[in-house]
């Protein structure tokens, strides 16, 4: 779970998304906790994980076993 922020700002990335786009899509008002989650400041919630995992068409292992690499 160490590696999720990175993982999610991957993902954002791949589908060249900003913070700003990604929070509009998950249904956030704003950015800001993403940005935390990315760098590790804040671990997500459950809710949020499921969100991200249909957003990006992804398991929740795929997010949150470190040992398990996003091939998407």
């Amino acid at each position: 779970m160490q590696r999720f922020g990175e993982k999610l700002r991957l993902l954002r990335l791949k589908r060249r998304m900003t913070l700003k786009e990604l929070a509009l899509a998950l249904g956030l008002t704003a950015h800001g906790y993403l940005s935390e989650i990315e760098t590790g400041k804040k671990q997500p919630t459950v809710e949020f994980v499921l969100k991200v995992a249909i957003l990006f068409d992804i398991t929740t292992d795929q997010l949150l076993r470190d040992e398990l690499e996003i091939t998407k």
